[in-house]
């Protein structure tokens, strides 16, 4: 009786801690970039130059997860991409721990325009005069005391490590 008692049991809906840290390694970029995404196109708040570089990473780390379910979870093909994914959020967030230190006035900015300008100059000047001055330095949006790019850094280290943490745990050496 103590043995079935230690034994876990399997329900249709568990999963490895592998195929766990796959699933977090995809939905939890999907939903930073998605979150910053909707509060630009929804909420009306235009991004800065750092803004944009979180953003990137993230873009990887879908790409990467979603190659990482071709494969069984615990194969070592899956597990590599889910680190990879988990590598590229980590990333972002090292990104947005700079950005929120530019905003803190911790580190310094940039000290010029960091804007791609293309086309004529006449594009250029409609560009110049149409487009609002977004600076990396100043905080438009806080949830509880804490700016996005703040958010960001939290939220993707702290997934970054949960990944790998349940990635490499238990993994075939």
């Amino acid at each position: 009786m103590a043995e079935a008692l230690a034994v876990e049991p399997r329900g249709p809906l568990t999963m490895s801690r592998a195929a766990l840290a796959r699933l977090i390694a995809l939905l939890l970029p999907l939903a930073l970039l998605g979150g910053a995404l909707g509060s630009q196109y929804l909420g009306g708040l235009h991004p800065c130059e750092m803004c944009y570089w979180q953003r990137w990473p993230h873009a990887a780390a879908i790409l990467l997860a979603a190659l990482a379910f071709t494969a069984p979870a615990e194969s070592g093909r899956s597990r590599t991409l889910t680190l990879l994914a988990a590598a590229a959020i980590a990333i972002s967030g090292a990104i947005g721990v700079y950005h929120a230190g530019v905003e803190a006035k911790i580190f310094e900015g940039f000290t010029q325009c960091t804007a791609l300008a293309k086309g004529s100059t006449a594009d250029l000047l409609k560009q110049i005069t149409h487009a609002p001055l977004i600076r990396c330095d100043e905080v438009q949006f806080r949830f509880l005391g804490i700016s996005m790019a703040g958010w960001n850094a939290i939220l993707s280290l702290s997934g970054a490590s949960l990944i790998a943490f349940l990635t490499l745990k238990d993994s075939p050496r």
